[in-house]
């Protein structure tokens, strides 16, 4: 087994250049590249009683929610710059668009408490608490920038 020892490099200048991008999250593989006209092809109806969203994808029913960023929070959509050769070579990529929020889609299951994307959104809370009962870290986890919730579209 072979170790990937290749560096994901951020480009930071494209941060504030950024513009804010509606963001689905999809329960399968779609073999685009780049943007899509979601708002003609992809239409959504709400539920009067919940906030769940439902919709037909390639005649597949989907059910799904919005969900937002944890406070304090970016999310971030990547672009690679220059795609490398292979596996090995370090990657440079840039912030095409940014995030707050998300709908996430579930294939013809409701949106709940359990799904992945929503116990995830947990995690910085969860850490912080957990942080307190590691006093020799918190020099490090204070001097640490916010890490942000990645969605990379490469």
């Amino acid at each position: 087994m072979s170790c990937n020892s290749s560096v994901i490099r951020l480009c930071t200048s494209s941060v504030g250049q950024a513009p804010q991008a509606p963001v689905h999250l999809m329960p399968c593989e779609i073999e685009h590249n780049g943007p899509a006209q979601v708002n003609q092809y992809f239409t959504a109806t709400t539920k009067d009683q919940k906030q769940d969203k439902s919709v037909s994808f390639r005649g597949r029913g989907l059910k799904g929610q919005e969900i937002s960023c944890p406070q304090g929070y970016t999310g971030l959509v990547l672009k690679e710059i220059n795609k490398p050769g292979s596996d090995q070579e370090d990657r440079t990529v840039k912030v095409s668009s940014v995030f707050d929020k998300m709908t996430y889609w579930n294939l013809e299951t409701s949106p709940n408490s359990d799904d992945t994307i929503v116990m995830a959104m947990d995690w910085p809370d969860l850490a912080e608490a957990v942080s307190c009962f590691f006093p020799l870290l918190d020099p490090l986890i204070q001097d640490q920038t916010k890490l942000c919730l990645l969605v990379i579209n490469i």
